[in-house]
């Protein structure tokens, strides 16, 4: 099938996916309050029901101290039904006389399904006489005979409803915009790069916003002290516009009514809210939080962002569901007289629980400390939430029910849409391994580590990114869902002409895949190649696999090994380098198989490729297959490494209107293409397009090096760096001197200090006229040195009060 057949096909079964997670979620609950579900309709007759609902009748009785009224007791008791009646015609003169009666058929017993012995009209012919003359007080526990509310409790009630179906609204819609901005920004940046001027302006942004990282030249690499990966400037800002609005939508839109039937005092009434718009938001974030990191999001055709930056959004998007979760129950805490031990309390705080430790062990030294193990809790530990998500909701509601129409204001429809998608999402997998069917590979140690795996009777195209997902489910039969992803090369291009391909040698120990594990913090190498040779090896793909954690340790030879391959999935999208006038493809190790496809899908190419001395048999197995394209240049290095600076500033100063440039390989190296490609891209009237093929969850060392070694560039990064040692010594101070390096760094790009770039860049010139001079640098990092010493101070008082103050409050 070819690529466009495979796309739209897959387009396809994902739209229709969503549409019936959609339609499923939409099956069991009616809508948000306001968005298809209307509550407390009207308020007046709700608020009269309320009012004369807590009042003992004679039929009531009493159960360990609490009253107890059943719906037939209300519907055959005289005084209940002509006081409300009356109550009804006094103060719901501007509604309909058939909404009136359409709710008391409905509510007045507080069951459907238990009528009262008269309709509204018949009762309001039985209140006599007109009006009533006894009326309520304050202290009346009982319900005697035909009475009117004081002008207090009514009033009280009314508040209660309209102040409660107002915050339920605003909560509802706040959860519809912070959902339709986080879904339109990927799709709107992308479609509107279609219209006229929108590109150029996009091609002047880049280099300040899309390539540069937020933390210095951290990207691929993690952050010291395995805090994560920093996102890019583009990144941060979505994500800071996400909690802006997150934090604001918490902070507004509040009406406060007094008197209260609920909560006496502004004070009180105010934590209730919060507590109902944390609550609202946190369910909203529930199914971006499922969709964003699946790899059946339809947001990756709809749009062309990449799997890596939504799995990055995904964990930022489930930090903030976890702060309004602990916001939720802090106010609960804080705005409770008393705390119970009822079962709603009990599902809310096990469920906070739970997310604060998803949280938590979600960072990167748990994924690099046994990453299975990690996504299996991390699966679990989510369904446990969503599960105490529901029953708490449904026992709350439950318990305050004394009557209330819609009584979950529509809140499970955002838990009930989260199990559609993902269970959606799974289906889609399920779809993609049943569509190849049950496979049988040969499996054949080679040496080193590495194994060889042929897998028969499957054919694919070449597509540049290409990858696919492998299980082996009798290596590990406790975990048979355990699968690895595998960059993907049709190599039938791999042929030397005649020959059959070689079974090969060893590749490099300290190699990396050219599609480094998006899922993974430990990355199995992988060459995927489709052999042509023969009748016998005419349909299939091999794959060179660098054991390592996971299933992949227990490959062994074995003639028919039972295997299941999940894909083809598409890579980063290659369609705007793919329309530069030159293509420039930097590899590093095995990070070639990621490139291979595109040295064949343009007209204008320039391969470099450094490997380590001891790889130079994946050398021996790939270059033939390259040279046989005439029209790419191609530097192939062998225990040497290039300079990357002079390397781009090259292209840039050959004069090219628009240059593609992609990175396949170890995190360092791609982290200085990007910091190159931002730093030129900025004074260089070349316009280049970037994509890197790279691994989100591990370093780029730690990648490439299983054997300790650990690949460096000779080349300075060109964003803050001193010498070439600079960077690299960064990672071994603390996180103080980290923090001060940073900004003077930033700092000095705002202000045109920049690295090493090769003497004879145009760029390099206009720079250099702009630089400070050393006293500059100097007196810069001392100012910075003393702004931070007092910002460790002032957060750590401030800390250290916040906490103080939370304790005294829950104390």
């Amino acid at each position: 099938m070819n690529r466009q057949g495979a796309s739209g096909s897959m387009s396809l079964l994902n739209s229709l996916s969503l549409l019936l997670a959609l339609q499923v979620s939409s099956s069991y609950a009616q809508g948000l309050t306001g968005y298809g579900l209307t509550s407390y309709d009207p308020i007046c007759a709700e608020a009269c029901l309320r009012s004369f609902t807590p009042l003992m009748l004679p039929c009531s009785s009493m159960h360990d101290g609490h009253m107890a009224t059943p719906p037939a007791c209300r519907a055959n008791d005289t005084a209940f039904l002509t006081s409300v009646a009356w109550c009804l015609s006094d103060n719901c003169a501007d509604e309909k006389l058939s909404k009136i009666e359409g709710y008391w058929e409905e509510w007045i017993t507080g069951s459907k399904f238990v009528p009262a012995k008269w309709s509204y009209s018949e009762a309001l012919m039985e209140v006599d006489p007109k009006p009533p003359r006894y009326q309520l007080n304050m202290t009346d526990k009982a319900l005697n005979q035909t009475s009117v509310l004081a002008p207090v409790t009514y009033l009280s009630q009314w508040n209660s409803l309209w102040a409660t179906n107002h915050e339920m609204i605003m909560g509802a819609r706040y959860g519809i915009i912070l959902v339709v901005i986080a879904v339109g920004i990927p799709i709107l940046m992308t479609w509107s790069g279609y219209l006229p001027v929108i590109p150029l302006i996009y091609d002047k942004l880049k280099p300040y916003i899309l390539y540069p990282s937020m933390i210095g030249t951290y990207s691929v690499r993690p952050l010291p002290f395995k805090l994560g990966n920093a996102p890019s400037v583009g990144q941060g800002l979505y994500i800071a516009l996400f909690i802006a609005l997150v934090v604001v939508f918490t902070a507004i839109d509040y009406e406060l009514r007094q008197p209260h039937a609920r909560f006496m005092g502004e004070r009180r009434e105010l934590l209730a809210y919060l507590v109902y718009r944390t609550g609202a938001l946190a369910f909203a974030l529930l199914p971006l939080i499922i969709i964003f990191p699946s790899r059946n999001n339809l947001l990756l055709w709809l749009s062309n962002w990449s799997r890596s930056t939504f799995i990055l959004l995904h964990r930022w998007i489930g930090r903030t569901f976890a702060l309004l979760a602990v916001l939720h129950a802090i106010f609960v805490l804080v705005g409770s007289d008393k705390m119970g031990t009822t079962d709603w309390r009990r599902w809310g705080s096990v469920t906070v629980i739970f997310t604060v430790i998803t949280c938590l062990g979600s960072g990167l030294y748990v994924r690099k400390a046994n990453y299975e193990l990690f996504l299996l809790m991390h699966i679990l530990i989510a369904a446990l939430v969503i599960i105490g998500c529901w029953y708490h909701l449904m026992l709350r509601y439950a318990s305050i029910r004394l009557h209330s129409p819609g009584y979950t204001s529509g809140h499970e429809i955002w838990l009930y849409l989260a199990i559609a998608l993902w269970g959606f999402e799974r289906l889609v997998r399920i779809v993609r391994v049943i569509r190849l069917g049950i496979l049988r590979s040969k499996v054949k140690n080679i040496g080193a580590g590495y194994v060889r795996v042929d897998v028969p009777s499957v054919r694919w195209g070449l597509d540049p990114g290409k990858h696919v997902f492998v299980y082996f489910p009798t290596l590990a039969p406790m975990r048979p869902w355990e699968n690895h992803p595998f960059s993907v090369i049709p190599t039938v291009a791999l042929q030397r002409r005649g020959t059959s391909p070689t079974p090969g040698s060893p590749t490099s120990p300290g190699a990396s895949s050219g599609l480094e594990d998006i899922e993974k913090s430990t990355t199995q190498i992988a060459v995927v190649r489709q052999s042509s040779a023969s009748a016998e090896i005419s349909a299939g793909v091999t794959l060179f696999i660098k054991k390592s954690t996971g299933i992949t340790k227990y490959l062994e030879s074995h003639d028919r090994l039972l295997t299941f391959l999940e894909g083809p999935y598409p890579g980063s999208d290659t369609r705007q380098v793919l329309r530069c006038d030159r293509l420039l493809l930097i590899a590093g190790g095995v990070g070639i198989t990621s490139l291979f496809a595109l040295v064949h899908n343009h007209w204008n190419v320039k391969l470099v490729w450094s490997v380590k001395a001891d790889a130079r048999c994946l050398v021996n197995e790939i270059e033939p297959a390259l040279d046989a394209v005439s029209t790419a240049q191609k530097d192939i290095r062998i225990g040497s490494r290039f300079d990357v600076a002079a390397l781009i500033d090259e292209e840039a100063s050959a004069g090219w209107k628009r240059v593609g440039i992609v990175v396949s390989g170890p995190g360092s190296l791609c982290d200085d293409v990007r910091a190159v490609v931002a730093g030129i891209g900025r004074n260089s009237k070349t316009v280049f397009e970037l994509e890197s093929f790279r691994s989100l969850f591990g370093s780029a060392d730690s990648v490439i090096s299983q054997d300790g070694y650990k690949y460096k560039w000779d080349t300075p990064i060109a964003q803050g760096c001193e010498d070439s040692n600079h960077c690299q010594q960064r990672d071994k101070n603390t996180w103080r001197n980290f923090f001060i390096q940073y900004h003077v760094s930033w700092l000095s790009r705002a202000c045109c200090i920049q690295g090493q770039v090769p003497k004879d860049s145009t760029a390099h010139a206009e720079r250099r006229s702009l630089q400070l001079n050393a006293r500059t640098t100097q007196n810069l990092t001392l100012t910075i040195t003393a702004l931070h010493e007092w910002l460790y101070t002032k957060i750590f008082f401030f800390s250290s009060s916040f906490s103080s103050l939370i304790a005294a409050c829950s104390w």
